[in-house]
């Protein structure tokens, strides 16, 4: 099977999971209140249903537009918009007719599953999978320095200590934290075995962004080629597996990286590369692709065992989990004040980028990571006060809970036209940004 329909077959099942969850999440608080609910599906049923099937008052099915899907409550301006309905006096069972407090729990129920599930899904990875720390023990050659931050007094071969002068030992969330929280100072260990504390600029997470830096720090890696790749500029030169580079262009390299920002500075020109194999010295000249590519690379194998496994038991997954998912939440709410500027835009995804998070292999624990993670964003996405999404009607709901007074049906119907077209402009945007990437990236 091909990594595309493995990716395909993963992205449907996954959202056809959280899906039912979330549309769940309205419909068994919307029963318990005695709500009447008149539909229950899976993906949108324009103009026909691939299945359907009525069962008491509800009729249950499948759509064939997998944007989506819904629960359509009696009486409740929704994407349906049956204005008829609306009308026509409410009725007892109808979501209008009950106190805002129960509006508000029905409308809340799909957020609230959805962050359920991403912390139940990490609980059983933690207790099944445990986690993967890496410490400065695992890295005896330390960090490999981007150029930028080179220029704030970090140095190859730093080690780090200490994140806001506090002890920072799992490695693995040093880059993340960076662009995602507020870091202040990280004291390091230079290679000369003096201990410096450098303070970072304000709001170091925005300045990594613009610049396109999103690791500035990645495992020391040498200049020893051990891949080749046949399809790339360096795949028909005479380089082979096992030499070592030693200048790039004249200039002296002695980290993977460093030899990298080098050659990336001038795509589509010809590199002169000074090798050394077998003791002897020899000259190489490789043009890079237009992405600066030639198509080199030591994979650091070295370091595919350099971090420690950490089991947890059931009781210790729970609060693990638990920590995990927020932290995920936490980050991808700080996250979204990228989506404001110029480069944050042109980064937002549809359907491919979210099915790019799964493997090309079907991986039982990615496919799950990967869901926990999508249940969480879209937990998040779903909040957002914007009229059509569930945030928008808590919105409104917690206007009339505070000032007595419910807006009247008439804006409401506008105020969902104008969420929906704007979720439609989202969704045609993002996709958009997918297919661009794919036609010219």
């Amino acid at each position: 099977m091909s990594p595309f329909a493995v990716k395909a077959i993963q992205l449907l099942l996954s959202l056809s999971i959280l899906i039912i969850l979330h549309e769940l999440g309205h419909f068994i608080p919307a029963k318990l209140f005695k709500t009447r609910v008149e539909k229950f599906f899976l993906f949108f049923d324009v103009k026909f249903a691939l299945l359907k099937k009525k069962i008491g008052e509800t009729t249950y099915g499948i759509g064939w537009l997998p944007l989506g899907g819904y629960v359509k409550i009696s009486g409740m301006i929704d994407e349906s918009m049956d204005k008829e309905q609306m009308a026509q006096p409410a009725q007892p069972w109808e979501f209008r007719s009950k106190p805002a407090w129960q509006r508000l729990i029905i409308m809340l129920g799909g957020v609230t599953v959805n962050v359920i599930v991403g912390m139940v899904i990490y609980i059983f990875l933690f207790y099944n999978n445990g986690q993967r720390i890496v410490t400065n023990e695992n890295l005896p050659n330390g960090f490999s320095v981007a150029q930028e931050f080179k220029a704030l007094g970090f140095e190859d071969g730093d080690r780090v200590l200490q994140l806001n002068g506090k002890d920072f030992e799992n490695l693995n969330n040093l880059n993340r934290y960076l662009m995602l929280r507020d870091v202040e100072t990280l004291t390091v260990l230079h290679p000369d075995g003096n201990q410096e504390t450098i303070e970072l600029p304000e709001d170091i997470g925005m300045t990594m962004f613009k610049a396109g830096v999103r690791e500035p720090f990645t495992p020391m890696r040498t200049t020893i080629i051990d891949t080749i790749y046949p399809d790339l500029p360096a795949g028909p030169s005479d380089l082979r597996v096992g030499d070592r580079v030693l200048q790039i262009n004249g200039t002296e390299v002695t980290t993977f990286r460093n030899m990298s920002e080098l050659v990336r500075a001038n795509p589509e020109k010809p590199v002169a590369l000074t090798v050394l194999r077998n003791g002897e010295t020899l000259e190489f000249t490789v043009t890079p692709n237009d992405k600066g590519q030639l198509g080199i690379n030591n994979l650091a194998r070295e370091y595919d065992n350099s971090f420690e496994q950490v089991n947890y038991s059931f009781g210790e997954s729970i609060g693990g989990g638990i920590e995990y998912g927020y932290n995920v939440l936490k980050d991808y709410v700080y996250q979204f004040k990228y989506v404001f500027t110029a480069e944050g835009a042109t980064q937002i995804g549809g359907f491919g980028a979210i099915g790019g998070l799964f493997p090309d292999t079907w991986d039982w624990s990615s496919f799950w990571h990967t869901t926990a993670l999508i249940s969480i964003i879209l937990a998040f996405m779903n909040i957002l006060p914007i009229p059509a999404l569930d945030g928008g009607h808590v919105m409104f709901l917690l206007y009339e809970m505070v000032s007595g007074r419910k807006p009247n049906d008439k804006f409401m119907e506008y105020a969902q036209m104008v969420g929906f077209f704007l979720l439609i402009g989202l969704v045609l945007f993002a996709n958009g940004n997918d297919i661009y990437r794919w036609l010219f990236e």
